[in-house]
């Protein structure tokens, strides 16, 4: 997804104060040197100004007279925000967005799924067959970014085929955060148990089934929260024993 914050020199000021302030390298409460970002990034007072306006309008900034401009708590950032949630999705995985996104998958698609079956068009059919003949063909070709785009949109047509305006929109919320997801399970744990979760969902779906379709999206959602929360162990464990060693000095 291309998001507003990527675009000409604004945009990529905007991407790169929201990246920062996102990651914890301007924590909240911190007041930001306007000026010298302006210095460090070879930028106008102008484009800077404009940049702290699409992050206040985030939630991220804002300003007091005789302050400054500094980072707002997190409890106020526009946390479904799409570049928000791209930052959140980009670099190391947050452990927090991956947790939360699996919760609210596991409340939200099995439902979406069930409607799905109920108002499904011939053309929301073809869409889910479609994505899924692309998680094949990139499954078997070893292709990270064609299969992550591939999940994405499955898990679009599921919501589309719902033909619940408001369900549909939530691939904003998701799309980030799955991606980011879907990452790190493709190079842990993807393999044909991931491809079968996902033409019963499909199948279901085709059938008409709101029943089997609702289970089958739950049991796919509760095998890919077990995988996420696998990986994340492992990247723990992997992380804590390479401090040891440094520490040791081996």
């Amino acid at each position: 997804m291309v998001t507003f914050s990527r675009r000409g020199l604004h945009g990529h000021v905007v991407d790169s104060m929201g990246r920062r302030i996102v990651e914890g390298e301007f924590p909240p409460g911190a007041v930001v040197d306007l000026e010298l970002l302006e210095q460090q990034m070879s930028v106008s007072r102008t484009v800077m100004r404009e940049a702290v306006k699409v992050l206040t309008t985030k939630g991220l900034l804002d300003a007091r007279p005789r302050f400054g401009t500094f980072v707002r708590d997190r409890r106020d950032w526009n946390l479904l925000d799409a570049d928000v949630m791209a930052w959140r999705g980009g670099g190391d995985p947050d452990h927090r967005l991956l947790s939360d996104l699996e919760e609210v998958r596991r409340i939200v698609e099995p439902w979406g799924a069930r409607l799905a079956a109920e108002r499904r068009t011939p053309d929301d059919v073809t869409a889910l067959r479609g994505a899924l003949a692309r998680m094949e063909k990139s499954e078997r070709g070893g292709d990270i970014e064609e299969h992550i785009a591939a999940d994405v949109a499955f898990h679009r047509a599921v919501l589309a085929a719902s033909q619940n305006e408001l369900l549909e929109r939530l691939e904003v919320v998701l799309e980030p955060a799955l991606r980011t997801r879907d990452a790190l399970a493709f190079v842990h744990t993807h393999g044909d148990a991931f491809l079968h979760s996902h033409a019963a969902v499909a199948e279901a779906i085709a059938a008409g089934d709101p029943d089997l379709a609702q289970a089958s999206m739950a049991s796919l959602l509760e095998a890919a929260a077990a995988d996420t929360a696998e990986i994340m162990r492992r990247r723990s464990e992997s992380r804590g024993g390479a401090r040891r060693r440094r520490s040791s000095g081996s």
